[in-house]
């Protein structure tokens, strides 16, 4: 099967060679030129823009940093709604609701089947294959995408019928990993100021009713080895949390959990700068407590 795939960042260039070495043929566009050769030199051919992608595959995915750039890609001079060979659309970046609705809309107007489908997992999911994919849609659009689906992720989840709903579920995974992950940065933190070994509390915790993705994952691969190698930004987390606050104020629901998330998150990517690792925050919660939480003598706040 042929699938274009655009956006080939630290998520969707490990989703197409994942769709590569499942046999597909991969096309596929990027802003950026390094992102471009790693998939020419998988075996993936690449195109100019993303009208050509659509011009030449007739399942195009799309797995992009906001909603700028997934609207330029979709309706743009140079969009895929202008491809002559497209007939599936799958939008894999997290967006919130009213924006995937109003994509969702709009290839249906331009007889072009659309499917809701943000994945997570993180980085390494996406290289392992082991994504959570979480659609919704027409059954006509998840049929048309599952192989590409099924190439990258070990769970496909069918939220509904309609565009947007899996946007909801997602924001929902997303807020709550976002805070394990902030409160965990402070609790290890705080173990370790009062004098126990951060390895040995994940162990605990891992075992124990506090464990979550964040002491299952990133403690153990990011955070105690000092690799601070997670591979995504803290900018994708504040995207979330302002697409979940949004999605609050939409259903006029009170969201005082992320809300203060929001606050302390927001203060660590002004600290460290939004384009560093996800794991970076620890950080700052050494630098608060004059601690390392991990296996190297790493000044605190390094």
């Amino acid at each position: 099967m042929k699938i274009g795939m655009i956006g080939l960042g630290h998520m969707g260039g490990a989703m197409a060679v994942r769709m590569i070495g499942s046999g597909h043929e991969v096309v596929g566009f990027d802003t950026s030129a390094d992102a471009m050769r790693r998939l020419e030199a998988a075996g993936g051919q690449i195109a100019a823009h993303p009208r050509a992608v659509a011009d030449d595959a007739e399942l195009v995915l799309a797995c992009l940093p906001g909603k700028k750039a997934s609207f330029d890609t979709a309706f743009g001079d140079d969009g895929v709604v202008h491809g002559d060979r497209i007939t599936t659309y799958v939008e894999m970046s997290t967006l919130g609701r009213d924006a995937v609705t109003q994509i969702g809309g709009s290839m249906a107007a331009a007889g072009i089947g659309f499917l809701d489908a943000p994945v997570s997992g993180g980085p390494r999911g996406a290289v392992e294959g082991l994504l959570t994919a979480i659609v919704s849609g027409s059954a006509e659009s998840i049929e048309a995408a599952r192989p590409a689906l099924a190439a990258v992720a070990s769970n496909i989840f069918v939220i509904g019928p309609e565009p947007g709903m899996a946007q909801v579920c997602k924001l929902v995974n997303n807020i709550l990993s976002i805070t394990a992950m902030v409160a965990t940065c402070e609790a290890v933190s705080m173990g370790v100021k009062a004098g126990l070994d951060a390895r040995t509390m994940i162990d605990v915790i891992n075992v124990s009713t506090g464990r979550n993705s964040a002491t299952m994952d990133k403690f153990p691969k990011s955070i105690l080895p000092r690799s601070f190698s997670y591979g995504g930004p803290l900018a994708i987390g504040l995207k979330d949390i302002d697409l979940y606050l949004e999605l609050a104020h939409d259903m006029r629901m009170p969201a005082a959990i992320g809300t203060t998330v929001s606050g302390v998150f927001n203060h660590i990517a002004s600290k460290l700068g939004a384009e560093s690792d996800y794991s970076t925050m620890i950080k700052v919660f050494e630098e608060w407590g004059e601690v390392v939480v991990g296996d190297s003598p790493d000044a605190p706040g390094g």
